[in-house]
Order: C-alpha cells, then structure tokens, then sequence
C-alpha cells in the first residue's frame, strides 16, 4: 500500500488551495448535525462552488472577448450601452450558460442539502432553541406581524420559505439551514462560524474609528445574527439591538448568541423601513451587512431616513455591501454580478446596485462631506484557511476589497 502521509512541500496537500474540509465548521450549541454522508455532500458543494467562481468563471471572460462581443458589435454597429445588453448577448453563449446552469444547480442542492439535514432533526433542534430562548425578555416577537414584500413572497437565493417561514410553531428550521449551509456557498470563506463579514466590520471600525466608543448599536436585516455578534462581542459594554423580519432568524439568532456566550444582544422582530418603536437619536452606531439588496426599491429610502433619525448627532451609520455599479465598473462585469438578480431569487439586487448611494444619503439628511467609503474582506480563520486569512484585501472580479462599506456620520448640533 502506498504511503500517502506529507513528506515534504510538494506534496499534494501542501499544493491544495481549497476550501477546507466541512468537518471544521464550528459547532455551537444550535448547530445542526451532520452524518458521514451530508458532510460529503456539503464538501462536494464547497469544491464545486469554489471551482466555478475561480476555474470557469475565466473561461466566460474570454467567451466574451473573443466571440460575444465582437458579434455584437459585427450585427449591431456599436458598443454595448449598458450591462442589460451584455447579459442578454452572454445568455446566448455556451460557456456562460454552461456556468449559470451549474451554478444554479449548486444553490438548488445546497438548500436541498441543509433542508434535508435540518427537516430530520427539525425536533430536536426546535427544542434547544427553546430551552435556549423561552422567557429570555432579549427576544421580542410580534405574533400580529405582517411580513414586507421583500420577504414575503421572495425565496431569496433558492432558500424555500425565506427568512421567515415557521413550519411548526418555535421554528428555526430555516435559519439553521441557512447556517449549515453557508460555508459551502462560499466554499468557506466567511470562516468557522460563518461570521467573517461582522468581524471584518468590528475590525475595519477598530482601524478607521479608533475613538469610536458606541454605548448603543441597532443592526437592521440582522438575520440569524451571524453579522452582528462579532460586533457585539468587539464592544462588549454596548447594548446591541439587532431588528429581522423573521421570527425563525431572530429566535434562532438569540440561541445561537447564547451558545457562543454573547450576551449583549436583543433581538426584535421588525420592519427596517419604520422603526417607529425607538425614539429619535437613540443609537450611537446603525449598522446593516449584505442587507440593503434584499430590500425594495420603495423602502430604501425610507429605511436611509430612518437611520438618520435614530442616530445620536455624531453617531455613524454603515452600510456593507457589493459594490454598487459605478462608471467605473466595466459593464461585463455589472452583467456577471446581475446573475443573482435573475437567476437566484434577489429581484432587488440590479436595481439597488445601480443607484447613487451618496445622492440617497444626502437625501435622508446627512451631509455630503460626511458620508463614509470604505472596503472590507470578509476575515476568515488562519488556521482552517491560511491563504485567504493572509489577503486582507481579497479580490472580486479583479478588484481588491470585496465588499463596499458606505455610510455617514450625522453632523453635531
């Protein structure tokens, strides 16, 4: 039999640069459990996604050059006009479909993968967010509720019954299969406990705003709270307030704080766009993570009035997101980044991407000389994944610093 160990740097292993393996994904207290055979699945999944985003995604960058552009321009008789023209030619072009369809194909399986892992043990797992969660006053949830358009008729991104769907009462199906599955949509680069972009926020406020000392936090589209616990947990003397849609997410979310022993953390159930319930200037620091594209073209500026309304004078807020679609950006690459508009469930995404979000902020009241630019990359664990924990400016679509911070900080009276 073969000696398969490391002996020395050219061995296979020490060439691999891969996700790692599912197996070291961490385990808090509300995590779901995976057999031999779903750990296989979610591993194919990571390998799978990591290849399309690194491996076949080149291939339709040169598809593109050699033959969907000059086609245009040979039947056409100009340049492209904006990025909806480039999806429409890309559509037609075997790479690009290939690629898409695969794609898609990964996100269907992925959610299937966590639906099933989470519907077999749907009792078990409901049962420790109780014990976790019943007559903990930190979670607050409105039975008379009424679900936003942004979430209620939406599967975002395949998940089935979005953020909000309860299938028996005490649910946290939904969110725990958002949880398990994360890391292999990102083929782990969100870290061990999928909270890379919250710490990659506590980090990047830490550098730029070293005196910044918030005493109250609001973080809006807070989801299962994978975001802002690394928050809560980098300013832990601060009451942290973190507003969802979905019952599921919130009260799975408080479990999941409880397990990983932050404390600080109240969970509301809410509408982002009127967040009536907290009186004027009542938070230093208003805070949103991959939220804003999951929000509707009406409610945008509303929820961008609202957070100048909550902020204290002085206080900032921050917005963190996929950079927006710029004269800068060249169109292939607005068309590449639609692809979740139309082909996995975010209807908002190409709308949102394309507005001024500096003409929005000024508009909700803050002062153009104060708004706030900046790039993060989500922080991932050195010892699980110690290429991508080395590039602290990790690239998207060949620019450096993957998400875009945007925000402002409310002037002094």
């Amino acid at each position: 039999m073969a000696d398969t160990t490391n002996k020395g740097n050219n061995s296979p292993s020490n060439e691999y640069d891969g996700p790692p393996d599912y197996r070291v994904v961490g385990q808090h207290d509300v995590y779901p459990e995976t057999t031999h055979d779903e750990t296989a699945r979610f591993n194919f999944l990571a390998q799978m996604n990591r290849h399309l985003s690194t491996k076949v995604m080149g291939g339709i960058a040169h598809a593109f050059e050699d033959r969907v552009e000059p086609k245009f321009k040979e039947e056409n008789g100009r340049d492209f006009e904006d990025r909806h023209e480039v999806r429409k030619a890309l559509k037609e072009d075997p790479m690009f479909q290939w690629w898409s369809a695969l794609r898609r194909a990964t996100m269907e399986n992925r959610q299937q993968a966590g639906r099933w892992v989470t519907l077999r043990q749907a009792e078990a797992l409901n049962e420790k967010a109780r014990m976790l969660t019943e007559g903990d006053d930190r979670l607050k949830l409105d039975p008379e509720f009424k679900q936003p358009r942004s979430t209620e008729a939406i599967d975002h991104h395949c998940m089935p019954g979005s953020y909000h769907t309860e299938l028996v009462p005490g649910d946290v199906t939904g969110p725990a299969n958002y949880d398990s599955g994360i890391f292999a949509t990102t083929g782990g680069m969100l870290g061990r406990f999928n909270d890379g972009g919250g710490v990659a926020v506590a980090q990047w406020v830490a550098k730029n705003l070293p005196d910044f000392k918030p005493k109250r936090i609001l973080d809006i589209g807070a989801g299962l709270g994978h975001n802002v616990l690394p928050i809560a947990a980098a300013f832990p003397d601060a009451e942290v307030v973190a507003v969802d849609a979905g019952a599921p997410m919130l009260r799975y979310g408080l479990a999941r704080a409880k397990s990983l022993g932050i404390e600080n953390v109240e969970f509301v159930q809410g509408d982002v766009a009127d967040l009536s319930r907290f009186e004027n200037e009542s938070f230093d620091w208003v805070q949103s993570t991959m939220f804003l594209h999951e929000t509707t073209f009406k409610s945008m500026p509303k929820i961008f009035k609202e957070t100048h309304r909550l902020l204290k004078p002085g206080g900032i807020v921050l917005h963190v997101e996929q950079p927006q679609y710029d004269k800068d950006m060249p169109l292939y690459e607005q068309a590449m980044r639609d692809w979740d508009a139309f082909y996995n469930n975010e209807p908002f995404w190409t709308k949102m991407h394309e507005i001024d979000l500096d003409q929005w902020m000024e508009d909700a009241g803050f002062n153009r000389d104060d708004i706030i630019h900046g790039g993060v990359a989500a922080v991932v664990d050195a010892d699980i994944f110690p290429e991508a924990a080395e590039d602290n400016e990790q690239e998207d679509y060949g620019r450096k610093a993957a998400w875009h911070v945007i925000g402002a900080r409310k002037a002094t009276k």
